[in-house]
Protein backbone atom coordinates (compact mmCIF):
# COMPACT_ATOMS: atom_id res chain seq x y z
CA UNK A 1 0.00 0.00 0.00
CA UNK A 2 1.38 3.39 -0.93
CA UNK A 3 1.60 6.40 1.37
CA UNK A 4 -1.09 8.21 -0.63
CA UNK A 5 -3.51 5.28 -0.34
CA UNK A 6 -2.98 5.15 3.41
CA UNK A 7 -3.74 8.87 3.70
CA UNK A 8 -6.99 8.49 1.74
CA UNK A 9 -8.09 5.60 3.95
CA UNK A 10 -7.38 7.64 7.11
CA UNK A 11 -9.47 10.53 5.76
CA UNK A 12 -12.35 8.18 4.97
CA UNK A 13 -12.26 6.82 8.54
CA UNK A 14 -12.64 10.31 9.94
CA UNK A 15 -15.63 11.19 7.74
CA UNK A 16 -19.09 10.38 9.16
CA UNK A 17 -21.16 7.68 7.55
CA UNK A 18 -23.45 8.81 4.75
CA UNK A 19 -26.59 8.75 6.90
CA UNK A 20 -25.01 10.65 9.80
CA UNK A 21 -24.83 14.42 9.99
CA UNK A 22 -22.53 16.18 12.35
CA UNK A 23 -23.43 19.73 13.20
CA UNK A 24 -20.72 21.90 14.66
CA UNK A 25 -22.08 24.08 17.45
CA UNK A 26 -20.38 27.39 18.07
CA UNK A 27 -20.79 29.66 21.08
CA UNK A 28 -21.57 33.35 20.72
CA UNK A 29 -22.03 36.25 23.16
CA UNK A 30 -25.65 37.27 23.56
CA UNK A 31 -26.42 40.94 22.93
CA UNK A 32 -27.31 42.80 26.12
CA UNK A 33 -28.87 46.03 27.32
CA UNK A 34 -28.34 47.54 30.78
CA UNK A 35 -30.88 49.77 32.50
CA UNK A 36 -30.72 51.55 35.87
CA UNK A 37 -33.58 52.75 38.02
CA UNK A 38 -32.89 53.96 41.55
CA UNK A 39 -31.75 50.96 43.58
CA UNK A 40 -31.81 48.42 40.72
CA UNK A 41 -29.83 47.57 37.59
CA UNK A 42 -31.50 45.39 34.97
CA UNK A 43 -29.55 43.34 32.45
CA UNK A 44 -31.51 42.13 29.41
CA UNK A 45 -29.90 39.46 27.21
CA UNK A 46 -31.34 38.27 23.89
CA UNK A 47 -30.92 34.53 23.31
CA UNK A 48 -33.26 33.58 20.44
CA UNK A 49 -33.94 29.87 20.07
CA UNK A 50 -33.25 29.09 23.74
CA UNK A 51 -35.97 27.61 25.96
CA UNK A 52 -36.16 28.23 29.70
CA UNK A 53 -34.93 24.74 30.65
CA UNK A 54 -31.69 25.37 28.74
CA UNK A 55 -30.75 28.60 30.53
CA UNK A 56 -27.94 28.40 33.10
CA UNK A 57 -26.85 31.28 35.34
CA UNK A 58 -23.93 30.90 37.72
CA UNK A 59 -22.31 33.28 40.17
CA UNK A 60 -18.82 32.35 41.34
CA UNK A 61 -17.11 34.94 43.52
CA UNK A 62 -17.52 38.14 41.50
CA UNK A 63 -18.11 36.48 38.08
CA UNK A 64 -21.68 36.17 36.78
CA UNK A 65 -22.00 33.82 33.79
CA UNK A 66 -25.08 33.31 31.65
CA UNK A 67 -25.44 30.39 29.25
CA UNK A 68 -28.17 29.30 26.87
CA UNK A 69 -28.28 26.17 24.74
CA UNK A 70 -30.26 26.02 21.51
CA UNK A 71 -31.95 22.71 20.78
CA UNK A 72 -31.78 21.09 17.36
CA UNK A 73 -34.73 22.01 15.17
CA UNK A 74 -35.16 18.68 13.42
CA UNK A 75 -38.81 17.56 13.63
CA UNK A 76 -39.43 14.22 15.29
CA UNK A 77 -39.20 11.32 12.85
CA UNK A 78 -37.05 13.30 10.40
CA UNK A 79 -33.33 13.65 9.89
CA UNK A 80 -31.43 16.67 8.70
CA UNK A 81 -30.35 16.35 5.08
CA UNK A 82 -29.22 19.91 4.43
CA UNK A 83 -29.21 23.05 6.58
CA UNK A 84 -27.93 26.56 6.02
CA UNK A 85 -28.90 27.63 9.51
CA UNK A 86 -25.93 27.57 11.86
CA UNK A 87 -27.12 26.89 15.39
CA UNK A 88 -25.17 28.52 18.18
CA UNK A 89 -25.19 28.38 21.96
CA UNK A 90 -24.83 31.52 24.03
CA UNK A 91 -22.38 32.36 26.80
CA UNK A 92 -21.26 35.60 28.40
CA UNK A 93 -19.55 36.51 31.68
CA UNK A 94 -19.57 39.70 33.70
CA UNK A 95 -17.46 40.80 36.64
CA UNK A 96 -19.74 42.29 39.30
CA UNK A 97 -18.57 45.20 41.39
CA UNK A 98 -19.06 45.33 45.15
CA UNK A 99 -22.00 47.65 44.48
CA UNK A 100 -24.22 44.67 43.54
CA UNK A 101 -26.12 42.72 46.22
CA UNK A 102 -25.21 39.18 45.12
CA UNK A 103 -27.67 37.51 47.52
CA UNK A 104 -30.76 39.10 45.94
CA UNK A 105 -30.15 38.73 42.19
CA UNK A 106 -33.30 37.56 40.41
CA UNK A 107 -33.79 36.17 36.90
CA UNK A 108 -36.74 35.71 34.56
CA UNK A 109 -36.87 34.27 31.04
CA UNK A 110 -39.55 34.58 28.38
CA UNK A 111 -39.56 34.23 24.58
CA UNK A 112 -35.76 34.05 24.30
CA UNK A 113 -35.14 37.10 26.50
CA UNK A 114 -33.34 36.79 29.84
CA UNK A 115 -33.85 39.53 32.44
CA UNK A 116 -31.57 39.77 35.45
CA UNK A 117 -32.47 42.14 38.28
CA UNK A 118 -29.28 43.23 40.02
CA UNK A 119 -30.12 45.16 43.20
CA UNK A 120 -27.58 47.61 44.52
CA UNK A 121 -25.89 46.69 47.80
CA UNK A 122 -26.61 48.79 50.89
CA UNK A 123 -23.11 50.25 50.66
CA UNK A 124 -23.84 51.51 47.13
CA UNK A 125 -27.19 53.14 47.92
CA UNK A 126 -27.43 56.90 48.37
CA UNK A 127 -27.70 57.98 51.98
CA UNK A 128 -27.47 61.10 54.13
CA UNK A 129 -24.25 61.80 55.93
CA UNK A 130 -24.17 63.87 59.11
CA UNK A 131 -21.45 66.46 59.21
CA UNK A 132 -19.69 67.19 62.49
CA UNK A 133 -18.04 70.55 62.91
CA UNK A 134 -15.65 71.49 65.71
CA UNK A 135 -15.18 75.14 66.72
CA UNK A 136 -12.44 76.29 69.06
CA UNK A 137 -13.24 79.38 71.15
CA UNK A 138 -10.66 81.88 72.35
CA UNK A 139 -10.33 80.29 75.79
CA UNK A 140 -8.91 77.13 74.19
CA UNK A 141 -11.94 74.98 75.02
CA UNK A 142 -13.33 72.87 72.19
CA UNK A 143 -17.07 73.05 71.45
CA UNK A 144 -18.69 70.55 69.04
CA UNK A 145 -21.76 71.21 66.90
CA UNK A 146 -23.66 68.56 64.90
CA UNK A 147 -25.09 69.75 61.59
CA UNK A 148 -27.55 67.72 59.55
CA UNK A 149 -27.08 67.51 55.79
CA UNK A 150 -29.78 69.22 53.79
CA UNK A 151 -30.99 67.84 50.45
CA UNK A 152 -31.14 70.42 47.67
Amino acid sequence: MTQKTMEIEKKEEKMPAENQTKQVRRTIKPRIDLFEAGEMIMLVADMPGVVEDNVDITLEKDRLTIRGAVEDRVPEGYRAVYSEVCLANYERSFVLSDEIDRENIEASFKNGVLRLSLPKAETAKARKINVTSAVVDLSGKQTTFILNAVDF
